[in-house]
C-alpha cells in the first residue's frame, strides 16, 4: 500500500511542472481512501500587503488539492474534470510555516463530486473551511 500511495503523489507532484501549484510551491503529501492533502509554505510570496496569508493562495490551495483528488479518484483516462464552485470561509491568519490542505470526497456522484477542504496550520488550527464542486464531462473519443 505505502508503494501504490507514493506512486500517486509522485504523479501528482509531477503534474505541478509550470503551473500555478509550482509558483505556490504547493507539494502532496499523504493520499489515502478518499482523501489527498496537500501542503503550502506560507512566505511573503503568498502574504497580502499587511503580512498574512491571502484569502486567495489559500483557495488556490484548497482547489487544487480537491481538483488532484478528483483526478485520482475518478477515470480521468475517459472524463475531463473540472471545479464549477468553491466557497472559502477564513476563520485564522497566519503569517508563515505551513499551512495543510485535507480534501475529503463527501459526494461522488457520476457527474458531480463535492469536496470539503479543510486548511490547517502545523499545530491542527483551521485556518479555512473550503468547499469545492467538481463536474467529469466524458473525453470526446478522437477519430
Amino acid at each position: 500500500m505505502q508503494e501504490y500511495k507514493e506512486k500517486i503523489l509522485q504523479v501528482c507532484n509531477s503534474m505541478c511542472k509550470n503551473t500555478l501549484m509550482e509558483t505556490l510551491d504547493i507539494e502532496y503529501t499523504d493520499v489515502g481512501e478518499n482523501f489527498l492533502v496537500a501542503r503550502m509554505p506560507v512566505t511573503p510570496k503568498v502574504h497580502q500587503p499587511d503580512g498574512i496569508l491571502h484569502g486567495g493562495a489559500t483557495v488556490a490551495l484548497a482547489e487544487s488539492v480537491a481538483s488532484a483528488a478528483s483526478y485520482v479518484f475518478m477515470d480521468a483516462q475517459k472524463l475531463s474534470l473540472r471545479g464549477i464552485e468553491i466557497a472559502a470561509n477564513h476563520v485564522r491568519s497566519i503569517r508563515q510555516g505551513y499551512v495543510h490542505a485535507r480534501a475529503n470526497l463527501i459526494h461522488k456522484g457520476r457527474t458531480l463530486q463535492l469536496w470539503e477542504i479543510r486548511v490547517t496550520d502545523d499545530a491542527g488550527d483551521l485556518i479555512s473551511k473550503c468547499k469545492l464542486t467538481t463536474i467529469a464531462i466524458a473525453k470526446k473519443e478522437e477519430a
